[in-house]
């Protein structure tokens, strides 16, 4: 294949998924149990003032929220394997995802389980984990600074799994505990407008540093040796990637709860369509990413009567889709 052929082939993928993306946002806002099941004819809105407003303050910025919701977790995603130089990483790896889950049951069980608590508490968790990691990270003394931060993120993430544990064996069985088994699944049920307003603002930044620095991204996901004889702050630059890519994930996560799968499987996809280059896998990601999540939250919200949580249904076809790919040999560790 030559050059003007393989880039021909990815501009066209790109501009498909754009289209794909449209038109899936659009017709979400037909979807739906409420006036009619499934299909609400787009006659109905203008005849009946209850449609318009469940479409413009329900259903409208849920769909929002669930776009922002794929973006972010597959541009974080896709951010942290290259940065990592490991195609198994996800937005969990830092202790991210278990640091707001435990915030979150710590908030029901001890603070009173308000929204605003949980979200707050889930949040804050969420970059608490960050650090921790990075703290840990600085004082091993076995391997270079990825594998480090590698041991650490784990280690974090299995203590913050641990007091989650703890958290439910003391939660009231009838009243906080399905509260937080219903969190930890995910999902966009309680979205309004005034929350799309609080995630938009930091969720754009983040968005827009990862896709400024994509470029850097190719030069990050060498050797470090490599990266030094060309010039390149690299420890700087990946803590800025970071930053935004966990940053994103907390926000995300204090207001959708634990969806899981996005930020890994979305990045495979999308380098089996348009190549391994940052370039024009990150902005294919984050477009992938939001088709992905919207697909999920409209299967969760029209497939039966009652709401099913987000997050098991992206952990359902990812794994699914995770298994076919590394079936046909799309997911590959290679040791460098």
């Amino acid at each position: 294949m030559t050059d003007v052929t393989i880039a021909y082939r990815k501009k066209r993928w790109g501009w498909t998924l754009l289209a794909v993306l449209v038109l899936i946002f659009l017709l979400s806002l037909l979807l739906g149990r409420y006036p009619v099941p499934f299909i609400t004819p787009p006659s109905l809105f203008w005849n009946d003032p209850r449609a318009l407003q469940l479409l413009l303050h329900i259903r409208l910025p849920r769909i929002i929220a669930a776009f922002l919701t794929g973006m972010v977790l597959a541009a974080a995603g896709t951010v942290l394997q290259m940065v990592f130089r490991n195609p198994l990483v996800d937005t969990g790896f830092l202790g991210v995802s278990q640091g707001a889950g435990f915030g979150a049951s710590l908030a029901i069980v001890a603070l009173g389980g308000s929204p605003a608590m949980i979200q707050l508490c889930a949040g804050l968790f969420a970059m608490l984990g960050l650090g921790i990691s990075y703290f840990f990270a600085r004082r091993i003394r076995l391997g270079d600074w990825i594998l480090r931060l590698v041991l650490a993120g784990i280690s974090v993430s299995a203590l913050f799994s641990a007091g989650g544990s703890v958290l439910k064996y003391m939660a009231d069985p009838l009243k906080q505990l399905p509260d937080i088994t219903f969190w930890l699944m995910g999902g966009l049920w309680s979205i309004t407008w005034p929350d799309v307003i609080q995630i938009l603002p930091v969720t754009c930044i983040c968005l827009v540093v990862m896709y400024l620095m994509r470029w850097r991204l190719n030069l990050l996901a060498m050797r470090d040796e490599t990266i030094f004889s060309l010039g390149v702050s690299a420890g700087r630059e990946r803590l800025v990637l970071l930053l935004a890519a966990v940053s994103g994930t907390a926000v995300i996560v204090s207001k959708a709860g634990l969806v899981g799968w996005v930020g890994l499987i979305v990045p495979h996809i999308t380098r089996r369509l348009l190549g391994a280059d940052a370039q024009t896998t990150l902005p294919g990601s984050m477009l992938l990413g939001g088709i992905f999540v919207l697909l999920g939250d409209n299967a969760a919200r029209t497939v039966l009567s009652g709401e099913i949580p987000l997050g098991i249904i992206t952990s359902f076809f990812g794994a699914t889709l995770f298994l076919f790919l590394l079936l046909r040999g799309g997911v590959s560790v290679k040791r460098k």
